[in-house]
């Protein structure tokens, strides 16, 4: 379809039946990058020492498939008003080591009990912006994070870096201790959408970065874009991601905007009124996956989507994609830690989470101990609902034939109610065996995932938690 055949549905039957859906899907659900959800840890059950024994456990078992470090570089320059994550503004570079010694310390303290000759599988720096930090200093901080430690053959590091001040001395710094994939925060060209984000970058500097990056030897490169920020129309989408498949990235996250004003203020920097919703919004994200398809991109789990040769898309092929706190990823491993303020770390069979201010993080760490602040202990309930999940994310579909608990068939029996409504509307289909997810019910994988929250349905919400689901 050329671009200017697009038009927006008619008031046809399969619009209106569309209408009807999002307005009874439309409702608040989590993102499932982990099951539980963070508001639901049972965190009267957990405490650091069960924390600690878990990893050790894990380690111990999955010692050959190695670790995998994620990094939370948390400062930023300006700050961007639709950002959810932790940041820290500040225009003071004099922060950068200080807070680099507490992230090594912090893997000092991991490492005392995880032992020697430890097994690296990848590495991930978020942020924040972690181009803020200089690229010496994150020479300093790789160099010594990977002292005494072994690299896996099939390794992978990545980081998240800001179009506006990534320079080829970074790119070419971290090459060199072996990243090989980058992530650039795009989410829109439109200048009047950047100047209502605060997050501005031109397409020029964008294809300088693209380019620098392939020259010295990237092999993967995702763009970040977000749909329903305030004033985008169908024209901004089109203009944007047309321009952004001419830059041709390897892998593109095409996310849904998470209005949680009650959670960053910083949001509260437009009107909601200036937000497309329902519909409108929904129209906006089947243009845009209508036009990265048809540049020859592939649908990978929801909302992401790759080149046919690029690692992602091939996992989700051969049944390898995984998802995690971080989104979606071409491997799993059993052990995954956090570093830095506000990080998640994933043991499998139990969460931990660090404290989310610097000076406490600080603190505690002078103080030699971890600076975890919260965790959660799972039951084998939970670890059955988070297959199931999983799957659904990863695959579009779940089976029931892969638990062995003795309460599984109570359960089971209590989701397939929840999902009769999604089955009739067309989202899934229902077998013997398992579901599948339809088409349709693509994009309403969130709520199909919400049928197997056992938590959020024991403990309905009394407060706003979650963003809407579209």
């Amino acid at each position: 379809m050329h671009q200017t055949d697009y038009h927006e549905p008619s008031s046809s039957k399969k619009s209106s039946a569309l209408k009807n859906l999002v307005s009874k899907y439309n409702i608040a659900a989590p993102r499932y990058t982990s099951y539980p959800t963070v508001p639901y840890w049972d965190i009267e059950n957990w405490d650091k020492n069960r924390w600690i024994d878990r990893v050790k456990m894990t380690h111990e078992k999955s010692s050959n498939e190695g670790i995998s470090l994620y990094i939370h570089l948390p400062f930023c320059e300006s700050l961007c008003t639709y950002c959810g994550c932790n940041t820290r503004i500040t225009k003071n570079h004099g922060v950068e080591m200080p807070y680099l010694m507490d992230v090594l310390k912090e893997w000092e303290l991991y490492k005392s009990h995880l032992g020697a000759n430890i097994l690296i599988s990848d590495i991930h720096l978020g942020g924040g912006t972690p181009t803020f930090f200089s690229p010496e200093n994150l020479k300093f901080l790789i160099e010594n994070l990977l002292e005494d430690c072994r690299i896996g053959k099939n390794s992978e590091f990545s980081f998240e870096a800001h179009p506006a001040n990534t320079t080829v001395e970074h790119l070419q710094t971290l090459y060199d201790l072996g990243f090989k994939r980058l992530s650039l925060g795009i989410q829109d060209f439109d200048p009047l959408i950047q100047f209502l984000i605060n997050r501005k970058q031109t397409e020029a500097e964008v294809d300088y970065v693209v380019k620098e990056a392939r020259k010295i030897g990237y092999t993967s490169i995702n763009f970040d874009l977000i749909y329903g920020l305030p004033k985008q129309s169908l024209k901004t989408i089109r203009d944007t991601i047309e321009k952004v498949v001419n830059l041709k990235p390897d892998r593109i996250s095409y996310y849904s905007y998470a209005h949680v004003p009650w959670l960053r203020p910083g949001q509260r920097h437009y009107n909601e009124n200036d937000l497309p919703k329902n519909e409108e919004k929904l129209q906006l994200y089947e243009l845009g996956k209508e036009i990265i398809s048809r540049a020859g991109y592939k649908d990978v789990g929801m909302d992401h989507f790759a080149i046919a040769t690029d690692s992602l898309y091939l996992a989700s092929r051969n049944g390898k994609l995984h998802r995690n706190f971080m989104g979606y990823t071409d491997r799993y491993s059993q052990l995954m830690i956090g570093l830095g303020v506000s990080s998640i770390s994933d043991s499998w069979h139990a969460f931990a989470q660090n404290v989310k201010k610097n000076e406490e993080y600080h603190r505690l760490l002078a103080e030699n101990k971890l600076p975890l602040m919260k965790g959660h202990i799972h039951t084998e309930v939970d670890l059955m609902l988070r297959k199931h999940i999983l799957d659904i994310m990863c695959t579009g579909a779940t089976n029931w034939n892969h638990s062995i608990y003795s309460d599984y068939r109570t359960i089971i029996s209590k989701i397939e109610e929840e999902l009769l409504s999604l089955k009739n509307d067309g989202l899934i289909n229902i077998s013997d065996y398992g579901i599948e997810v339809t088409e349709l019910g693509h994009s309403f994988l969130r709520n199909i995932c919400m049928a197997f929250d056992k938590r959020l349905h024991d403990n309905s919400p009394t407060k706003e938690l979650f963003s809407r689901a579209i």
